[in-house]
């Protein structure tokens, strides 16, 4: 499907019913799953949902229990790739079904080949009906007796696909008895001798041998048998260990052999060159398909893969991206394939999500395998940097930022892999649109920057977190920040910044970083007050005085409901020096400034004089330069900061004595939160102080202006840059 469509109703429908599961089904004593209602399946659906719960890892002996129940949903075409289930369970589950094809590439080691063919062998209709059968990756267990012939009682088997498996001679010879079979997979296998293939000669039409690791024959003997394959349309006899064998130069030499061969692949092999496979093909008009990725071959215009004949290659885009596609599975081949793209992608200008689908299929298939990750994530930067990733499909970016945090969390120690998925991760859109684990990411980044010093990655790192911390729910923002470490790294940053008195990109970044952590997370807040995170940031408002941004950004993290919000922390922050430094602040003309020091002393004061620990002359006069200070404020231009929550209680609106007036720019909040009948209520109690009637009319006039022209009251999202009363504000750092 295009990622640039939206997902298919049945494809929504069946990843809802595999995650949920449980919710139609009521569960037997061994633990297995049945429907709760007897709902009859289409036959393509049954399919379709085995396949799905095996792609996302949720078939297992409980939930492949439904398939119990043939009645009800039918299975032709089953698809068990990667599951974790037992022999027992696939024996009930699976074997009274007629199929038609069984895929079980790469399940457990549970469930073995024998296991399987006696499964299947226990039912009259597979036995005749069974076409094909992928067992790739699988245990072979007791068939490598030489007494064991379980293969040819699947009389009707057409394809079968033993890649990566350990199966040796006899076993080869059982399966060569099989009269309908015309498709055999036997790459990397311990086949030493592939004499029995005669047995086939009349019927085989596709061969592959892909790294035959153990096989015993010469080269003129190798050919011997294949020579006499005369139905023999697609031969593979590629190897990705990049072997001496000259059977493919010695083959491409064999006039007359294979004559209606449409498909050949030597990848891998040497001494092939371009002149040899183009006399080879031009003697076969009809072939399609050559494979030439990792040999000397593939570089003159006839072999270039753009027109009828396909190739795979490294000479061009187009063989490379071929080579993608055809070698999915294939770890040696994808990564050669990657490295080439990798020099490609250095230049490319236009968005290219037909490439980047290739390169997550080869980071999906070989998630354990580091030159496939590393070169992958490489590509994907490549792929996806500045104004590229706008052109990328936001279900693909979602797809390939999960495989680079997963590729962060399998090579925690790689320190290049690391930084190329930090890089990827470093993209506006990828950050503020594309849907991924955001909690987990912001851990993963956490813990590598805990763990490196790497001055230019720390920066991203940072910028990564102050992003990300601010699209975390409040639960999941209080549950990063009160890791301690996380806390004492961030202040680290910080305190090195503020030694060295260097205002940069990073400090910002951090600073944003611990405002997000703070907001609504008192443990968090706890955490940075007893690491001297109050000095630290004292020391910060002092070397970078000059920066507007920097001020206002320290002032933001002590500010709205982060740590002057904390009722149990207040006692720490009434300290006459530090209540100085702010008043200080507080008269700066930079209203940014001045905004935020109010915040915090508004905080400090809120809580009455049974609160306050240092004298009342102090208490009042603070009060006092509030007020002078706050009416003072021009009317903001743009916004300062983006609020999450404001609660107005009447008690603390009607005397300009416990004062809490703030500009803000996010009216519709008011709306949303009660906070227009609070207003109304401000503007008719008798002991409301005269300055911030004022105030509330002034909003409620702008409410009355806007409603006229939208008429869309009370759901209008209308902004203005009036004045509000607010108390309780939740801030969140736009970095």
């Amino acid at each position: 499907m295009d990622e640039a469509s939206p997902a298919s109703l049945t494809d929504l429908c069946l990843s809802y019913v595999s995650r949920n599961l449980e919710r139609f089904c009521v569960k037997h004593a061994d633990g297995s799953l049945c429907l709760r209602d007897s709902l009859l399946f289409p036959q393509e659906l049954a399919d379709q949902l085995l396949a799905k719960m095996a792609t996302e890892g949720l078939l297992n002996d409980s939930t492949v229990g439904v398939f119990r129940s043939s009645e009800y949903l039918r299975l032709r075409r089953a698809c068990i790739r990667t599951a974790r289930i037992s022999a027992e369970a696939f024996q009930r589950a699976l074997c009274h079904h007629r199929l038609l094809e069984l895929d079980a590439a790469r399940v457990n080691a549970d469930l073995t080949i024998s296991d399987i063919l006696h499964g299947l062998a226990s039912n009259k209709h597979c036995r005749e009906s069974l076409q094909r059968l992928v067992l790739t990756g699988l245990t072979m267990s007791s068939l490598e007796e030489p007494s064991c012939h379980c293969f040819s009682s699947l009389q009707g088997l057409r394809s079968l696909s033993l890649a990566n498996v350990d199966f040796y001679d006899s076993g080869l010879a059982d399966v060569c008895s099989l009269s309908r079979l015309e498709s055999l997979d036997l790459s990397n296998t311990s086949v030493t001798n592939l004499s029995p293939l005669l047995g086939l000669r009349e019927r085989l039409r596709s061969l592959t041998l892909h790294q035959l690791k153990r096989l015993e024959m010469s080269t003129a003997q190798l050919l011997a048998v294949i020579g006499q394959l005369e139905a023999l349309q697609h031969l593979d006899i590629s190897d990705d260990k990049q072997f001496t064998s000259d059977v493919a130069r010695q083959l491409l030499g064999e006039p007359g052999i294979l004559p209606a061969l449409v498909s050949l692949d030597v990848s891998g092999r040497k001494q092939v060159t371009d002149a040899a496979v183009k006399a080879f093909v031009e003697e076969r008009p009809g072939m399609t398909f050559v494979g030439l990725l990792a040999t000397d071959a593939g570089f003159s215009n006839f072999l270039n893969g753009k027109g009828s004949l396909k190739v795979t290659g490294e000479a061009n885009e187009t063989q490379i991206c071929e080579a993608l596609r055809r070698y999915s599975e294939r770890e040696g081949f994808v990564r050669e394939a990657l490295f080439h793209l990798f020099s490609l992608t250095h230049v490319m200008e236009k968005p290219r999500p037909d490439i980047l689908k290739l390169v997550v299929l080869g980071m999906k298939n070989h998630p354990a395998t580091l030159n496939v990750q590393l070169a992958a994530s490489a590509c994907v930067f490549n792929l996806t940097k500045q104004d590229l990733a706008a052109g990328i499909p936001v279900r693909l970016l979602g797809t390939v930022t999960q495989l680079l945090l997963e590729a962060m969390c399998t090579f925690p120690n790689h320190q290049q892999l690391q930084k190329n998925c930090l890089l990827s991760l470093c993209s506006d859109r990828i950050l503020q649109e594309v849907p991924f684990n955001r909690f987990e990411a912001a851990k993963l980044v956490m813990q590598w920057l805990c763990n490196h010093e790497d001055q230019n990655m720390q920066r991203m790192a940072v910028a990564i977190i102050s992003i990300l911390a601010a699209k975390l729910s409040t639960e999941q923002t209080a549950q990063l920040g009160a890791e301690l470490f996380i806390v004492k790294q961030l202040l680290h940053i910080v305190h090195q910044k503020a030694t060295q008195g260097v205002v940069d990109a990073t400090l910002k970044f951090t600073l944003s970083a611990l405002w997000n952590l703070t907001d609504e997370s008192p443990t968090t807040c706890r955490h940075f007050i007893e690491n001297q995170g109050l000095d630290l940031f004292i020391k910060v408002l002092e070397v970078v005085h000059t920066h507007t941004y920097i001020r206002g950004r320290v002032m933001g993290h002590l500010n709205i409901n982060n740590i002057a919000e904390v009722g149990e922390l207040h006692v720490e922050l009434m300290v006459q020096g530090f209540l100085d430094h702010i008043c200080s602040l507080l008269h700066s003309p930079e209203v940014e400034v001045s905004y935020f020091a109010a915040g915090i002393l508004a905080h400090l004061t809120s809580r009455g004089e049974a609160a306050w620990t240092l004298s009342i002359t102090l208490r009042s006069d603070l009060l006092e330069q509030l007020h002078s200070t706050i009416l003072k404020w021009p009317t903001p231009a743009c916004e300062m900061v983006a609020y999450r929550h404001i609660h107005i209680p009447l008690s603390a609106c009607l005397q300009f004595r416990t004062v809490r007036l703030t500009h803000t720019t996010i009216l519709n909040m008011l709306l949303e939160e009660g906070g227009l009948h609070q207003l109304e209520k401000v503007q008719t109690h008798p002991d409301t102080h005269a300055d911030v009637m004022r105030l509330a009319e002034s909003i409620l006039e702008s409410l009355q202006r806007h409603q006229t022209r939208t008429r869309t009251y009370p759901t209008a999202t209308f902004r203005t840059r009036g004045h509000c009363v607010c108390v309780c504000v939740g801030a969140r750092a736009c970095t």
